[in-house]
This record gives structure tokens, C-alpha cells and sequence, in this order.
């Protein structure tokens, strides 16, 4: 990697490339990467550089300076989105030579994960909280709980190391459904379609999802497309491999039963339990999404105030999904933005994490579950209430980043 001198514009361009693709790969829409990008490199005089950023890709140009990147669609560690925005405010701000600001973003990409007893402790507490949600009974969401707590351990030390996405996908899927289904075999849990989603939305990839749909908001109609078609497949590899145990299941051990949807329990039902839900499995998920700690607090707040709202009309008004689904996203937006300008903080991290329980993870998966039985039928149905919610959520984007500038 160049390391270049304070007046080096190849070094300016290079720092732009390289902290470019730490945000793409970490979390952040394709407009924030470019302004990043270009708030850099014009701090330092280059002043003909161009960037072009696909959701998977950078280019970068300058008078002297050429470099393309590939950039996999990864995960998310929104602390570095946070850090690496704080980084290109001061570099604007002239607080930071081109050396020092090298120094600092090598130490950005160094940063450690979140420590294993925080993931674990926050897929026990998420998972349980979205099988809440999901209309799970508090024997669900226990099962839920261990279930997912047992697939994080495998996911982290052995799937993500050395598998690839689509082959990890499929064998989490297929392991969280042999946990689910060992555990109702033992008699924890009721209903096995509601420890199955409450399990695997573990895996769901809210942060790919979220971003397609933004870059789609922000006319970066390529960008979101990839990134929607990403996650796709992974709900599709998701969905296979969680099939595969259920009928491997059936046909070894004779069972009669095949989730076919997942069932509401009256006690979870309730309202309060339902917001109380929303707070615990939104702070949870934060911390999954490697939110900086100050932030949990804020984006638990935001995904239960916009689960709230998304319950509020859809169970006492004559709002409808679509409507419910697009006032929450609102609120969940505003509230984003409000939260972004207060704490100092990209509206991202915010975002993401608290329009997370309104994302139709559930309906995507059953659509993608039917769709590997081969039940075209009942996997549009369920796939079409999911183009629903996703549309609601496009429009809002579309817009809140009209009237606001970003934060």
C-alpha cells in the first residue's frame, strides 16, 4: 500500500480509495462512500479525481492515480461507517495531516470485532425478541434463544472463516433447522415454524437489504438491484438448506410435521410485550451490527418507536400493511435523521438498525422456503405482501432523503 507524504496527491487519492472501500465493506450506501471519498480528496488539492461505486466495486481516477477495487458484499461493523465519517470530517477540517490521517485509518481497519460473550449474549436476547414479534410463545422464543445462540458459535468460528457466502448460508440454515427441531423433539418450544424464523433471523441480511433499498432511493438503481439480488440469495440458500433438514428430518425419524407458517401466541401478542420486544431484539441486533456502544441505547429507541407506530394502525386503524409499514419506516427515517444530527453520528447506523423489525424477513423466508419445496403458488402469495413492505419502505427513503440533506 502507498504511504505517501502531507502534499502527495497520489497519497490523497490512495487514502480516499482505501477508506472508501473499509465503508462499502462495512455498511454504508453508496452515496455516503463517494462524499467520503471526495471530501478527502479535495482537502488534499486533487481536484480532477473522479470515483465511480458499485455496491461490490470502486474506481478510482485522478490526474496521476488509477485503481480498481473489488469489494465483496460483506457483513456490517458500523463502527468503522461511524469512525471513518468522523475521520473524513476531520480531515476536512484540517486537523490532520495526510501521514496522520493514515495512521488513524490503519488503526480503523484494525479494530476488533465486538468480544464473543457480547455476540453471544445479543443473539440469545435478538433472536428470542424477534420470535416475539414473529408471534412466538415464550417456550418459542427460549428455543429461539439457545437455538441461536448454539448457530452464532458456528457461524462466527467456523462458517464465516471458511466457507463462502452461499455455502455458509445453506449450512447455517440447515443447522438451525436441526437445532429447532431437536429442541421441539425435546419438548422446548411449541410451534416449530416460530423457532425456525426466530432462529434464522440470525442469518436474515438486514444490512445488504436496507442499503439496496436505499441506493435504490438514491437513484443508484444498479448498486440497489446488486445488493438486493445479494440478499435474495441468501434468503434462497437460507430457505434450501433449512428445507433439506426439515425433510431429511421427516423422512429419518418419521415425523408428520412441516411448518408451514409461523402462528401468533396471544401472550406475546400483546402490545406492550410487542414493544418491549422490538426495544430488546433492536439493541440486540445493534450490537450484531457492530454499533459503537454509545449508540445502543438511541437505536433501540428508534426500532421500537417505529414497531409501535407499524402496530398501532395496522391492528386499530383501517391503515392497511402497506400504510402501517410506510408510517413506521417514516417515523423510524425522521427519527434517524433527528438522532443523527444530535449524537454526531451517520444516520446510517441508526437507520439500519431501527427499521430492522419492520424489514419482512419472515415473509421473504417463507416465499424463499416454499420456493425451494417447489410451492410457486404459495410462495407468491406470501412474496407479495413482502414487494409490499419493501415498496412502503422505498417510498419513505425516496422521500426523507429528498427533504433532508445528509447528516
Amino acid at each position: 500500500m502507498h504511504k505517501a507524504e502531507p502534499d502527495d496527491k497520489r497519497g490523497a487519492l490512495a487514502l480516499a480509495s482505501e477508506a472508501g472501500r473499509i465503508l462499502l465493506q462495512n455498511g454504508a450506501e453508496i452515496s455516503r462512500v463517494e462524499e467520503t471519498m471526495e471530501r478527502i480528496a479535495d482537502h488534499f488539492g486533487e481536484d480532477d479525481e473522479q470515483f465511480f461505486v458499485l455496491s461490490n466495486g470502486i474506481f478510482t481516477t485522478g490526474r496521476s492515480y488509477a485503481k480498481v477495487q473489488f469489494i465483496p458484499i460483506k457483513g456490517a461493523r458500523l463502527d468503522k461507517v461511524v469512525e471513518i465519517n468522523q475521520l473524513s470530517r476531520e480531515i476536512s477540517e484540517g486537523k490532520l495531516s495526510l501521514a496522520q490521517a493514515w495512521e488513524k485509518l490503519e488503526a480503523i481497519k484494525c479494530k476488533a470485532d465486538k468480544s464473543f460473550w457480547e455476540q453471544s449474549l445479543a443473539a440469545f436476547i435478538g433472536c428470542a425478541a424477534f420470535c416475539a414479534i414473529f408471534g412466538g410463545s415464550l417456550f418459542d422464543c427460549l428455543a429461539s434463544a439457545i437455538a441461536a445462540t448454539i448457530l452464532n458459535v458456528i457461524v462466527l468460528k467456523l462458517l464465516n472463516p471458511y466457507c463462502s457466502k452461499a455455502c455458509g448460508s445453506i449450512i447455517a440454515g440447515l443447522l438451525g433447522a436441526i437445532l429447532c427441531i431437536l429442541l421441539h423433539s425435546a419438548g422446548i418450544g411449541h410451534n416449530l415454524g416460530n423457532m425456525l424464523v426466530g432462529t434464522l433471523i440470525l442469518l436474515i441480511p438486514g444490512v445488504a437489504f436496507t442499503n439496496g433499498l436505499r441506493d435504490i432511493a438514491g437513484e443508484d438503481y444498479l448498486a440497489g438491484l446488486t445488493r438486493l439480488a445479494d440478499a435474495l440469495m441468501i434468503f434462497l440458500c437460507i430457505a434450501f438448506g433449512a428445507c433439506c433438514a426439515l425433510i431429511a428430518s421427516a423422512r429419518i425419524f418419521n415425523f408428520s410435521f412441516m411448518p408451514i407458517s409461523t402462528l401468533t401466541d396471544p401472550l406475546t401478542a400483546c402490545l406492550p410485550i410487542q414493544i418491549s420486544a422490538a426495544f430488546l431484539g433492536t439493541g440486540a441486533f445493534a450490537v450484531l451490527f457492530g454499533v459503537p456502544r454509545k449508540h445502543y441505547l438511541c437505536c433501540a429507541l428508534i426500532g421500537m418507536l417505529g414497531w409501535a407506530l407499524f402496530l398501532i394502525l395496522s391492528r386499530y386503524s383501517s391503515a392497511g400493511v402497506f400504510l402501517s409499514v410506510a408510517a413506521g419506516s417514516t417515523l423510524v427515517a425522521l427519527c434517524s435523521r433527528w438522532a443523527a444530527v444530535l449524537r454526531r453520528c451517520p444516520s446510517t447506523v441508526f437507520l439500519i438498525c431501527g427499521i430492522f423489525p419492520l424489514i419482512p424477513g419472515a415473509g421473504i423466508f417463507w416465499s424463499a422456503f416454499h420456493i425451494a419445496q417447489g410451492n410457486i403458488s404459495q410462495a407468491l402469495n406470501i412474496g407479495f405482501q413482502a414487494i409490499q413492505i419493501a415498496f412502503a419502505m422505498v417510498i419513505v427513503l425516496i422521500i426523507v432523503s429528498n427533504i433532508f440533506h445528509r447528516k
